[in-house]
Protein backbone atom coordinates (compact mmCIF):
# COMPACT_ATOMS: atom_id res chain seq x y z
CA UNK A 1 0.00 0.00 0.00
CA UNK A 2 1.16 3.63 -0.57
CA UNK A 3 1.70 5.96 2.27
CA UNK A 4 1.66 9.59 1.49
CA UNK A 5 1.50 12.39 3.65
CA UNK A 6 -1.48 13.93 4.26
CA UNK A 7 -2.79 17.08 4.19
CA UNK A 8 -3.03 18.91 7.30
CA UNK A 9 -5.08 21.84 8.48
CA UNK A 10 -3.22 21.94 11.95
CA UNK A 11 0.24 21.44 10.97
CA UNK A 12 1.83 21.35 14.41
CA UNK A 13 -0.20 18.11 15.12
CA UNK A 14 0.12 14.54 13.96
CA UNK A 15 -1.33 11.19 14.35
CA UNK A 16 1.39 8.45 14.64
CA UNK A 17 -0.03 4.89 12.81
CA UNK A 18 2.11 1.32 12.46
CA UNK A 19 2.62 1.90 8.53
CA UNK A 20 2.56 -1.99 8.03
CA UNK A 21 -0.56 -2.01 9.94
CA UNK A 22 -2.13 -4.33 12.08
CA UNK A 23 -3.65 -8.06 12.36
CA UNK A 24 -7.83 -7.62 13.18
CA UNK A 25 -7.75 -9.47 16.19
CA UNK A 26 -4.63 -7.42 17.29
CA UNK A 27 -4.57 -4.22 20.05
CA UNK A 28 -4.84 -1.44 17.51
CA UNK A 29 -4.03 2.40 19.05
CA UNK A 30 -2.48 5.45 17.14
CA UNK A 31 -1.00 8.24 18.71
CA UNK A 32 -1.52 12.19 18.35
CA UNK A 33 1.12 14.59 19.48
CA UNK A 34 0.61 17.78 18.82
CA UNK A 35 2.77 20.79 19.75
CA UNK A 36 0.33 23.17 21.09
CA UNK A 37 -2.55 22.52 23.16
CA UNK A 38 -4.86 20.45 21.24
CA UNK A 39 -8.13 19.37 22.37
CA UNK A 40 -9.09 15.60 21.14
CA UNK A 41 -12.69 14.29 22.00
CA UNK A 42 -13.02 11.75 19.39
CA UNK A 43 -11.78 10.53 15.94
CA UNK A 44 -13.02 8.76 12.76
CA UNK A 45 -11.90 6.27 10.59
CA UNK A 46 -12.60 6.27 7.05
CA UNK A 47 -12.43 4.11 3.98
CA UNK A 48 -8.88 4.90 2.09
CA UNK A 49 -10.25 3.87 -1.26
CA UNK A 50 -13.58 5.58 -0.83
CA UNK A 51 -13.64 8.25 2.28
CA UNK A 52 -16.72 6.61 3.42
CA UNK A 53 -17.01 6.29 7.72
CA UNK A 54 -16.19 3.38 9.30
CA UNK A 55 -16.16 4.10 13.06
CA UNK A 56 -16.51 6.98 14.83
CA UNK A 57 -15.06 6.48 18.49
CA UNK A 58 -14.46 8.43 21.63
CA UNK A 59 -12.27 5.67 23.18
CA UNK A 60 -8.97 8.19 24.01
CA UNK A 61 -7.25 8.81 26.40
CA UNK A 62 -4.86 11.87 27.19
CA UNK A 63 -0.99 11.36 28.36
CA UNK A 64 0.28 14.96 28.39
CA UNK A 65 3.91 16.49 27.13
CA UNK A 66 6.21 13.71 25.61
CA UNK A 67 9.52 14.66 23.94
CA UNK A 68 8.84 17.72 21.75
CA UNK A 69 5.11 17.67 22.06
CA UNK A 70 2.80 19.93 24.50
CA UNK A 71 -0.18 17.51 24.31
CA UNK A 72 -0.66 13.54 23.17
CA UNK A 73 -3.70 11.10 23.39
CA UNK A 74 -4.01 7.76 22.47
CA UNK A 75 -6.70 7.22 20.11
CA UNK A 76 -7.34 2.98 20.45
CA UNK A 77 -9.66 1.74 17.27
CA UNK A 78 -8.75 -2.01 18.19
CA UNK A 79 -13.20 -2.80 17.62
CA UNK A 80 -12.00 -2.09 14.02
CA UNK A 81 -11.42 -5.90 12.85
CA UNK A 82 -12.71 -5.62 9.44
CA UNK A 83 -10.13 -6.75 6.54
CA UNK A 84 -9.08 -2.81 4.48
CA UNK A 85 -7.45 0.20 4.09
CA UNK A 86 -8.45 3.11 6.56
CA UNK A 87 -7.14 6.25 7.64
CA UNK A 88 -7.87 8.27 10.69
CA UNK A 89 -9.04 12.05 11.15
CA UNK A 90 -9.86 14.11 14.02
CA UNK A 91 -9.91 18.10 13.94
CA UNK A 92 -8.94 17.72 10.08
CA UNK A 93 -5.54 16.32 11.46
CA UNK A 94 -5.33 13.18 9.38
CA UNK A 95 -3.33 9.86 9.79
CA UNK A 96 -1.45 8.29 6.82
CA UNK A 97 -3.32 5.33 5.24
CA UNK A 98 -3.31 1.87 7.02
CA UNK A 99 -3.75 -1.60 6.29
CA UNK A 100 -5.87 -3.96 8.79
CA UNK A 101 -5.44 -7.37 7.46
CA UNK A 102 -4.34 -11.02 8.47
CA UNK A 103 -1.34 -10.94 6.51
CA UNK A 104 0.73 -7.78 7.23
CA UNK A 105 3.43 -9.66 8.40
CA UNK A 106 3.51 -12.04 5.96
CA UNK A 107 7.44 -12.25 4.64
CA UNK A 108 8.12 -9.35 7.32
CA UNK A 109 11.23 -11.86 8.59
CA UNK A 110 12.58 -12.85 5.68
CA UNK A 111 12.47 -9.30 4.33
CA UNK A 112 14.56 -9.20 7.46
CA UNK A 113 17.39 -11.73 6.03
CA UNK A 114 18.28 -9.56 3.74
CA UNK A 115 20.23 -7.38 5.78
CA UNK A 116 21.84 -10.58 7.18
CA UNK A 117 23.52 -11.74 4.02
CA UNK A 118 24.37 -8.07 3.30
CA UNK A 119 26.79 -8.16 5.92
CA UNK A 120 28.58 -11.52 5.52
CA UNK A 121 32.29 -11.64 5.58
CA UNK A 122 33.84 -14.04 3.18
CA UNK A 123 32.11 -14.32 0.54
CA UNK A 124 29.60 -11.69 0.32
CA UNK A 125 26.20 -12.52 -1.77
CA UNK A 126 25.20 -8.93 -2.34
CA UNK A 127 28.31 -7.88 -4.02
CA UNK A 128 29.17 -11.24 -5.27
CA UNK A 129 32.64 -10.81 -4.39
CA UNK A 130 34.90 -11.54 -1.21
CA UNK A 131 36.48 -9.79 1.26
CA UNK A 132 38.91 -10.19 4.63
CA UNK A 133 39.77 -13.59 3.36
CA UNK A 134 43.53 -13.03 4.61
CA UNK A 135 41.82 -13.03 8.43
CA UNK A 136 43.86 -13.48 10.96
CA UNK A 137 46.67 -13.45 12.96
CA UNK A 138 46.29 -14.29 16.65
CA UNK A 139 47.21 -11.91 19.73
CA UNK A 140 46.75 -12.72 23.19
CA UNK A 141 46.38 -16.38 22.81
CA UNK A 142 48.89 -19.34 24.01
CA UNK A 143 50.64 -19.23 20.72
CA UNK A 144 52.90 -16.94 19.43
CA UNK A 145 51.50 -13.47 18.69
CA UNK A 146 50.88 -13.04 14.97
CA UNK A 147 49.95 -17.05 14.64
CA UNK A 148 48.40 -17.35 10.95
CA UNK A 149 44.54 -18.56 11.90
CA UNK A 150 41.93 -18.55 9.30
CA UNK A 151 38.35 -17.57 10.83
CA UNK A 152 36.99 -16.39 7.39
CA UNK A 153 33.38 -15.96 7.68
CA UNK A 154 30.94 -14.56 9.64
CA UNK A 155 29.16 -10.72 9.85
CA UNK A 156 30.21 -7.80 9.86
CA UNK A 157 28.72 -6.27 13.19
CA UNK A 158 27.50 -2.99 11.37
CA UNK A 159 28.64 -0.05 9.11
CA UNK A 160 31.54 -0.90 10.27
CA UNK A 161 33.62 -4.30 9.45
CA UNK A 162 34.77 -5.66 13.23
CA UNK A 163 33.46 -9.19 14.32
CA UNK A 164 32.49 -9.79 17.75
CA UNK A 165 31.49 -13.43 18.94
CA UNK A 166 29.32 -12.09 21.54
CA UNK A 167 26.94 -10.30 18.86
CA UNK A 168 27.56 -12.95 16.08
CA UNK A 169 26.47 -16.07 18.69
CA UNK A 170 23.97 -14.54 20.20
CA UNK A 171 22.49 -13.67 16.71
CA UNK A 172 22.73 -17.10 15.38
CA UNK A 173 20.94 -18.73 18.81
CA UNK A 174 17.94 -16.23 17.80
CA UNK A 175 18.04 -17.51 14.40
CA UNK A 176 17.50 -21.21 15.11
CA UNK A 177 15.38 -20.01 17.71
CA UNK A 178 12.94 -18.43 15.08
CA UNK A 179 13.17 -21.31 13.03
CA UNK A 180 12.21 -23.58 15.86
CA UNK A 181 9.39 -21.91 17.35
CA UNK A 182 7.63 -21.00 13.88
CA UNK A 183 9.61 -22.87 10.89
CA UNK A 184 6.70 -22.20 8.81
CA UNK A 185 6.93 -18.39 8.62
CA UNK A 186 10.26 -18.78 6.65
CA UNK A 187 10.51 -19.40 2.60
CA UNK A 188 13.54 -21.04 0.77
CA UNK A 189 14.33 -18.53 -1.99
CA UNK A 190 18.03 -18.24 -1.59
CA UNK A 191 21.43 -20.92 -1.46
CA UNK A 192 23.37 -21.81 1.12
CA UNK A 193 25.99 -19.38 -0.17
CA UNK A 194 23.29 -16.19 0.21
CA UNK A 195 22.62 -16.38 -3.84
CA UNK A 196 18.97 -16.28 -5.96
CA UNK A 197 18.00 -20.02 -5.77
CA UNK A 198 16.36 -23.00 -3.50
CA UNK A 199 17.97 -25.70 -1.76
CA UNK A 200 15.32 -27.24 0.16
CA UNK A 201 16.33 -25.30 3.25
CA UNK A 202 14.53 -22.63 4.88
CA UNK A 203 16.59 -19.19 4.25
CA UNK A 204 16.86 -18.55 7.83
CA UNK A 205 18.65 -21.55 8.52
CA UNK A 206 20.78 -21.07 6.07
CA UNK A 207 21.96 -17.55 7.71
CA UNK A 208 21.98 -19.77 10.75
CA UNK A 209 24.78 -22.56 9.52
CA UNK A 210 26.78 -19.17 8.44
CA UNK A 211 27.10 -17.80 11.94
CA UNK A 212 27.82 -21.43 12.68
CA UNK A 213 30.50 -22.29 10.58
CA UNK A 214 32.29 -18.83 11.55
CA UNK A 215 32.01 -19.79 15.54
CA UNK A 216 33.39 -22.99 14.63
CA UNK A 217 36.85 -21.48 13.18
CA UNK A 218 36.69 -19.32 16.37
CA UNK A 219 36.61 -22.17 18.37
CA UNK A 220 38.47 -24.59 16.66
CA UNK A 221 40.45 -26.72 19.84
CA UNK A 222 38.81 -27.69 23.17
CA UNK A 223 41.44 -25.40 24.76
CA UNK A 224 41.21 -22.18 21.74
CA UNK A 225 38.38 -19.70 21.66
CA UNK A 226 38.50 -16.01 20.39
CA UNK A 227 36.21 -12.81 20.89
CA UNK A 228 36.92 -10.54 18.25
CA UNK A 229 38.51 -9.71 14.91
CA UNK A 230 40.16 -6.72 14.49
CA UNK A 231 39.41 -3.42 16.53
CA UNK A 232 38.42 0.28 16.10
CA UNK A 233 41.49 0.85 13.79
CA UNK A 234 39.06 -0.05 11.74
CA UNK A 235 37.31 3.01 11.60
CA UNK A 236 38.96 4.98 8.73
CA UNK A 237 36.26 6.15 6.72
CA UNK A 238 33.60 4.84 4.64
CA UNK A 239 34.67 1.74 2.06
CA UNK A 240 33.23 -1.71 0.94
CA UNK A 241 34.44 -4.04 2.93
CA UNK A 242 36.04 -6.01 -0.55
CA UNK A 243 37.64 -2.22 -0.93
CA UNK A 244 38.85 -2.50 2.88
CA UNK A 245 42.64 -1.45 2.91
CA UNK A 246 43.01 -1.03 6.73
CA UNK A 247 46.10 -2.49 7.89
CA UNK A 248 47.20 -3.69 11.25
CA UNK A 249 50.46 -4.17 10.53
CA UNK A 250 50.91 -7.44 9.18
CA UNK A 251 49.54 -7.15 5.32
CA UNK A 252 45.95 -7.94 4.86
CA UNK A 253 45.29 -9.92 7.97
CA UNK A 254 43.42 -8.92 10.76
CA UNK A 255 43.94 -9.32 14.72
CA UNK A 256 42.41 -12.19 15.94
CA UNK A 257 41.58 -11.37 19.78
CA UNK A 258 42.15 -14.48 22.31
CA UNK A 259 39.28 -15.02 24.97
CA UNK A 260 42.32 -14.34 27.87
CA UNK A 261 39.54 -13.73 30.36
CA UNK A 262 41.44 -10.48 31.45
CA UNK A 263 41.56 -6.99 30.17
CA UNK A 264 42.39 -6.02 26.77
CA UNK A 265 43.47 -2.82 24.65
CA UNK A 266 46.27 -2.23 22.48
CA UNK A 267 46.91 1.43 23.09
CA UNK A 268 44.63 3.79 25.06
CA UNK A 269 41.73 2.05 26.83
CA UNK A 270 41.27 -1.62 27.81
CA UNK A 271 38.13 -3.20 28.81
CA UNK A 272 37.50 -4.79 32.13
CA UNK A 273 36.90 -8.26 31.19
CA UNK A 274 36.86 -11.10 34.80
CA UNK A 275 36.47 -14.28 32.94
CA UNK A 276 35.18 -15.97 29.77
CA UNK A 277 31.89 -16.93 30.46
CA UNK A 278 29.72 -14.39 29.05
CA UNK A 279 31.40 -15.41 25.39
CA UNK A 280 31.97 -19.40 25.78
CA UNK A 281 28.59 -19.95 27.29
CA UNK A 282 26.99 -17.91 24.04
CA UNK A 283 29.02 -19.93 21.84
CA UNK A 284 27.90 -23.14 23.78
CA UNK A 285 24.48 -22.29 23.76
CA UNK A 286 23.98 -21.42 20.05
CA UNK A 287 25.93 -24.67 18.94
CA UNK A 288 23.89 -26.86 21.10
CA UNK A 289 20.79 -25.46 19.79
CA UNK A 290 22.08 -25.93 16.64
CA UNK A 291 23.09 -29.44 17.02
CA UNK A 292 18.90 -30.31 17.98
CA UNK A 293 17.77 -27.94 15.02
CA UNK A 294 20.44 -29.57 12.39
CA UNK A 295 20.14 -33.32 13.71
CA UNK A 296 17.73 -34.38 11.20
CA UNK A 297 18.88 -31.80 8.01
CA UNK A 298 22.16 -32.63 8.24
CA UNK A 299 23.42 -35.43 11.14
CA UNK A 300 26.94 -35.15 10.97
CA UNK A 301 27.22 -31.11 11.18
CA UNK A 302 24.90 -31.69 14.49
CA UNK A 303 27.30 -34.09 15.95
CA UNK A 304 30.44 -31.71 14.95
CA UNK A 305 28.25 -29.24 17.18
CA UNK A 306 27.29 -31.08 19.75
CA UNK A 307 30.99 -31.78 20.62
CA UNK A 308 31.62 -27.70 20.52
CA UNK A 309 28.93 -27.46 22.66
CA UNK A 310 30.37 -29.27 25.50
CA UNK A 311 33.83 -27.84 25.02
CA UNK A 312 32.55 -24.38 24.81
CA UNK A 313 30.86 -25.54 28.05
CA UNK A 314 34.01 -26.11 29.54
CA UNK A 315 35.79 -23.41 28.42
CA UNK A 316 33.04 -21.24 30.63
CA UNK A 317 33.06 -22.90 33.52
CA UNK A 318 36.63 -22.69 33.75
CA UNK A 319 36.70 -18.76 33.84
CA UNK A 320 33.77 -17.76 35.04
CA UNK A 321 32.99 -13.99 34.58
CA UNK A 322 32.69 -11.41 31.78
CA UNK A 323 34.65 -11.54 28.61
CA UNK A 324 34.00 -8.19 26.85
CA UNK A 325 35.01 -6.49 23.34
CA UNK A 326 38.53 -4.98 22.92
CA UNK A 327 38.48 -1.23 22.45
CA UNK A 328 42.00 0.10 20.63
CA UNK A 329 42.34 3.98 20.14
CA UNK A 330 38.61 5.01 21.37
CA UNK A 331 36.70 4.34 24.43
CA UNK A 332 33.72 2.41 22.90
CA UNK A 333 33.72 -1.33 23.63
CA UNK A 334 30.82 -3.71 24.31
CA UNK A 335 30.78 -3.30 27.99
CA UNK A 336 29.25 -6.50 29.22
CA UNK A 337 29.07 -6.62 33.00
CA UNK A 338 26.34 -10.07 33.07
CA UNK A 339 27.16 -13.55 32.69
CA UNK A 340 24.77 -16.02 34.91
CA UNK A 341 22.15 -15.34 32.38
CA UNK A 342 24.55 -16.90 29.17
CA UNK A 343 25.36 -19.99 31.66
CA UNK A 344 21.54 -20.31 32.25
CA UNK A 345 20.65 -20.54 28.24
CA UNK A 346 23.79 -22.68 27.93
CA UNK A 347 22.95 -25.18 30.64
CA UNK A 348 19.20 -25.75 29.66
CA UNK A 349 20.19 -26.06 26.20
CA UNK A 350 22.94 -28.62 26.79
CA UNK A 351 20.25 -30.02 28.49
CA UNK A 352 17.83 -30.39 26.29
CA UNK A 353 21.06 -32.11 24.00
CA UNK A 354 22.16 -34.26 26.65
CA UNK A 355 19.59 -34.97 28.78
CA UNK A 356 22.20 -34.57 31.60
CA UNK A 357 20.12 -33.64 34.90
CA UNK A 358 22.65 -31.60 36.58
CA UNK A 359 22.59 -29.47 33.67
CA UNK A 360 18.77 -28.89 34.26
CA UNK A 361 19.50 -28.11 37.92
CA UNK A 362 22.88 -25.79 36.98
CA UNK A 363 19.88 -23.52 34.94
CA UNK A 364 18.01 -23.43 37.63
CA UNK A 365 20.65 -21.83 39.50
CA UNK A 366 22.11 -19.33 37.10
CA UNK A 367 18.39 -18.44 36.51
CA UNK A 368 17.87 -17.25 40.16
CA UNK A 369 20.84 -15.05 40.20
CA UNK A 370 19.56 -12.70 37.16
CA UNK A 371 15.96 -13.15 37.73
CA UNK A 372 15.10 -9.65 35.72
CA UNK A 373 17.94 -8.67 32.85
CA UNK A 374 18.75 -5.23 34.95
CA UNK A 375 18.19 -2.74 32.18
CA UNK A 376 14.65 -3.20 32.38
CA UNK A 377 13.56 -0.54 34.62
CA UNK A 378 17.00 1.74 34.23
CA UNK A 379 16.78 4.80 34.02
CA UNK A 380 20.64 4.52 31.88
CA UNK A 381 23.49 1.67 31.22
CA UNK A 382 26.65 1.52 29.69
CA UNK A 383 26.85 0.37 26.14
CA UNK A 384 25.63 -3.45 25.72
CA UNK A 385 25.78 -3.50 29.47
CA UNK A 386 23.34 -5.55 29.89
CA UNK A 387 23.84 -8.09 26.95
CA UNK A 388 21.84 -10.39 25.78
CA UNK A 389 18.86 -7.85 26.15
CA UNK A 390 17.01 -11.01 26.96
CA UNK A 391 17.08 -13.88 28.83
CA UNK A 392 15.47 -16.69 26.92
CA UNK A 393 17.44 -19.31 29.28
CA UNK A 394 14.20 -18.28 31.38
CA UNK A 395 11.71 -19.69 28.27
CA UNK A 396 14.19 -22.91 27.99
CA UNK A 397 13.33 -23.90 31.31
CA UNK A 398 9.79 -22.97 31.12
CA UNK A 399 9.44 -25.68 28.29
CA UNK A 400 10.74 -28.01 30.08
CA UNK A 401 10.16 -28.20 33.67
CA UNK A 402 7.19 -28.81 36.01
CA UNK A 403 4.26 -26.50 36.48
CA UNK A 404 5.84 -24.85 39.51
CA UNK A 405 8.94 -24.08 38.18
CA UNK A 406 7.04 -22.83 35.04
CA UNK A 407 5.66 -20.17 36.93
CA UNK A 408 8.54 -19.39 38.63
CA UNK A 409 10.54 -18.31 35.67
CA UNK A 410 7.22 -16.84 34.31
CA UNK A 411 7.23 -14.96 37.65
CA UNK A 412 10.93 -13.79 35.87
CA UNK A 413 9.41 -12.32 33.04
CA UNK A 414 6.37 -10.55 34.48
CA UNK A 415 9.30 -8.83 36.71
CA UNK A 416 10.81 -7.45 33.84
CA UNK A 417 8.07 -6.42 32.32
CA UNK A 418 6.33 -4.71 34.95
CA UNK A 419 9.16 -2.44 35.75
CA UNK A 420 8.76 -1.17 31.67
CA UNK A 421 5.41 -0.36 32.47
CA UNK A 422 6.42 1.74 35.41
CA UNK A 423 8.50 3.95 33.23
CA UNK A 424 6.08 4.04 30.43
CA UNK A 425 2.39 4.64 31.53
CA UNK A 426 2.35 7.74 32.01
CA UNK A 427 3.26 8.38 28.02
CA UNK A 428 0.96 7.84 25.00
CA UNK A 429 3.64 5.61 22.88
CA UNK A 430 3.97 3.65 26.16
CA UNK A 431 7.68 3.67 25.45
CA UNK A 432 9.76 2.41 28.80
CA UNK A 433 12.91 1.34 27.16
CA UNK A 434 15.88 3.58 28.30
CA UNK A 435 17.01 6.06 25.26
CA UNK A 436 20.79 4.51 24.95
CA UNK A 437 22.64 3.62 22.18
CA UNK A 438 21.05 0.66 20.44
CA UNK A 439 17.59 1.77 22.11
CA UNK A 440 15.67 -0.42 19.25
CA UNK A 441 17.57 -3.42 20.45
CA UNK A 442 15.48 -3.15 23.94
CA UNK A 443 12.41 -2.35 22.20
CA UNK A 444 12.75 -5.83 20.23
CA UNK A 445 14.11 -7.62 23.14
CA UNK A 446 10.77 -5.94 24.73
CA UNK A 447 8.37 -7.42 22.03
CA UNK A 448 10.16 -10.73 22.48
CA UNK A 449 10.02 -11.25 25.97
CA UNK A 450 6.31 -10.01 26.01
CA UNK A 451 5.10 -12.71 23.43
CA UNK A 452 7.24 -15.44 25.36
CA UNK A 453 5.48 -14.54 28.33
CA UNK A 454 2.34 -14.77 26.75
CA UNK A 455 3.42 -18.31 25.31
CA UNK A 456 4.15 -19.28 28.80
CA UNK A 457 0.53 -19.56 29.61
CA UNK A 458 -0.29 -16.03 30.33
CA UNK A 459 -2.85 -15.06 27.25
CA UNK A 460 -2.33 -11.79 26.49
CA UNK A 461 -1.93 -10.24 29.41
CA UNK A 462 0.37 -7.53 28.04
CA UNK A 463 -1.36 -7.01 24.43
CA UNK A 464 -1.09 -3.31 24.63
CA UNK A 465 2.30 -2.94 25.56
CA UNK A 466 3.58 -5.69 23.01
CA UNK A 467 1.36 -3.97 20.45
CA UNK A 468 2.91 0.00 20.92
CA UNK A 469 6.74 -1.77 20.99
CA UNK A 470 6.16 -2.92 17.56
CA UNK A 471 4.25 -0.14 16.40
CA UNK A 472 7.27 2.15 17.83
CA UNK A 473 9.55 -0.13 14.89
CA UNK A 474 7.10 0.74 12.85
CA UNK A 475 6.42 3.85 12.86
CA UNK A 476 4.57 5.12 15.41
CA UNK A 477 7.08 7.16 16.93
CA UNK A 478 7.41 11.01 17.52
CA UNK A 479 9.37 11.13 14.05
CA UNK A 480 6.72 8.80 12.00
CA UNK A 481 9.86 6.80 11.02
CA UNK A 482 9.79 3.12 10.48
CA UNK A 483 12.57 1.97 12.47
CA UNK A 484 13.54 -1.02 9.62
CA UNK A 485 15.20 -0.29 6.13
CA UNK A 486 13.38 -0.82 3.32
CA UNK A 487 10.21 -1.37 5.47
CA UNK A 488 7.17 -1.21 4.87
CA UNK A 489 8.44 -1.14 0.99
CA UNK A 490 6.16 2.49 0.43
CA UNK A 491 6.42 3.80 3.85
CA UNK A 492 8.67 6.50 6.05
CA UNK A 493 11.90 4.96 6.73
CA UNK A 494 15.78 5.84 6.81
CA UNK A 495 17.01 6.58 2.87
CA UNK A 496 20.41 8.47 4.86
CA UNK A 497 21.77 5.92 6.91
CA UNK A 498 25.30 5.11 8.85
CA UNK A 499 26.66 2.85 5.67
CA UNK A 500 28.93 3.11 3.14
CA UNK A 501 26.73 0.73 1.05
CA UNK A 502 24.31 3.82 0.75
CA UNK A 503 26.79 6.15 1.18
CA UNK A 504 29.12 5.86 -1.40
CA UNK A 505 27.14 3.65 -3.63
CA UNK A 506 23.37 4.40 -3.17
CA UNK A 507 23.26 0.46 -2.52
CA UNK A 508 20.31 0.01 -0.43
CA UNK A 509 20.76 -1.89 2.90
CA UNK A 510 17.42 -3.43 3.01
CA UNK A 511 16.24 -5.35 6.08
CA UNK A 512 18.62 -3.51 8.99
CA UNK A 513 17.15 -2.41 12.46
CA UNK A 514 18.49 1.18 12.94
CA UNK A 515 20.29 1.39 16.63
CA UNK A 516 17.40 3.95 17.47
CA UNK A 517 16.64 7.13 19.23
CA UNK A 518 18.74 8.40 22.01
CA UNK A 519 18.98 10.66 24.93
CA UNK A 520 19.37 14.11 23.52
CA UNK A 521 22.17 14.17 26.50
CA UNK A 522 23.95 11.17 24.87
CA UNK A 523 24.06 12.38 21.56
CA UNK A 524 25.41 15.65 22.56
CA UNK A 525 28.54 14.05 24.41
CA UNK A 526 29.40 11.21 21.69
CA UNK A 527 32.73 11.82 19.85
CA UNK A 528 33.29 12.45 16.20
CA UNK A 529 29.10 12.41 15.27
CA UNK A 530 28.03 15.11 13.37
CA UNK A 531 25.08 15.83 10.76
CA UNK A 532 26.05 16.32 7.11
CA UNK A 533 22.45 17.74 6.51
CA UNK A 534 19.76 19.94 7.65
CA UNK A 535 17.67 18.02 9.85
CA UNK A 536 14.48 17.00 8.57
CA UNK A 537 12.85 15.98 11.53
CA UNK A 538 13.91 19.06 13.45
CA UNK A 539 10.71 19.43 14.49
CA UNK A 540 10.60 16.24 16.71
CA UNK A 541 13.74 16.74 18.28
CA UNK A 542 13.94 17.06 22.33
CA UNK A 543 16.29 17.49 25.02
CA UNK A 544 14.66 14.12 25.74
CA UNK A 545 15.18 12.38 23.03
CA UNK A 546 16.38 12.60 19.38
CA UNK A 547 16.73 10.42 16.01
CA UNK A 548 18.27 11.58 12.90
CA UNK A 549 18.32 10.45 9.37
CA UNK A 550 21.62 11.55 8.67
CA UNK A 551 24.41 9.78 7.67
CA UNK A 552 26.31 11.75 10.30
CA UNK A 553 25.02 9.97 13.34
CA UNK A 554 26.30 6.66 13.73
CA UNK A 555 24.39 6.74 17.25
CA UNK A 556 20.89 6.69 16.04
CA UNK A 557 20.64 5.65 12.49
CA UNK A 558 23.30 2.77 11.91
CA UNK A 559 21.61 -0.03 11.55
CA UNK A 560 23.07 -3.54 13.71
CA UNK A 561 23.17 -7.22 12.82
CA UNK A 562 22.59 -8.36 16.12
CA UNK A 563 19.67 -6.34 16.33
CA UNK A 564 18.11 -7.23 13.26
CA UNK A 565 18.38 -10.94 13.63
CA UNK A 566 17.26 -10.33 17.44
CA UNK A 567 13.75 -8.85 15.33
CA UNK A 568 13.48 -11.70 13.25
CA UNK A 569 11.91 -14.24 15.75
CA UNK A 570 8.93 -11.62 16.97
CA UNK A 571 8.11 -10.78 13.42
CA UNK A 572 8.00 -14.93 12.49
CA UNK A 573 5.67 -15.72 15.56
CA UNK A 574 3.75 -11.97 14.05
CA UNK A 575 3.24 -13.89 10.64
CA UNK A 576 2.30 -16.94 12.44
CA UNK A 577 -0.51 -15.47 14.33
CA UNK A 578 -1.83 -13.52 11.31
CA UNK A 579 -2.56 -17.33 9.91
CA UNK A 580 -3.65 -18.78 13.26
CA UNK A 581 -6.53 -15.38 13.26
CA UNK A 582 -7.21 -15.99 9.38
CA UNK A 583 -7.75 -19.57 9.96
CA UNK A 584 -10.11 -19.36 12.52
CA UNK A 585 -12.08 -16.48 10.83
CA UNK A 586 -12.67 -18.56 8.18
CA UNK A 587 -14.47 -21.37 10.52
Amino acid sequence: MFLTTCQNLYPQSWIRINQLGYLPKGAKVAVLGSKIEFKCSDFSIFDFNTDSLVLKSKSITSHGPFGPFKTTYRLDFSSLQTVGHYYIETESVKSLPFKVDFDVYDGSADFLLQYMRQQRCGFNPFLKDSCHTHDGYTIYGPMPDSTHIDVTGGWHDASDYLQYVTTSANATFHLLFAYRENPDSFADHYLANGLAGSNGIADVLDEARWGLEWLLKMHPRNDWMFNQIADDRDHLGFRLPTEDTVSYGKGKERPVYFCTGKPQGLLKYQNRSTGTASTAAKYASAFALGAQVFKNIDGSFADLLKEKAQSAYKFAQNQPGVCQTAPCRAPYFYEEDNWTDDMELASVELYHLLGDRSLFEKAIIYSEKEPFTPWMGADTARHYQWYPFINLGHYELSRISGNKLSEKVAGYYHTGIKRIINRSENNAFKIGVPFIWCSNNLVSALCTQIHLYHKMGNQNKFKELEAAMVDWLLGCNPWGVSMIIGFPENGIYAKDPHSAFTYHYNYPINGGLLDGPVYGSIYRNLKYVHLKKPDEYADFQSDLVVYHDDVGDYATNEPTMDGTASLIYFLSAMEKEGLRQSINASH
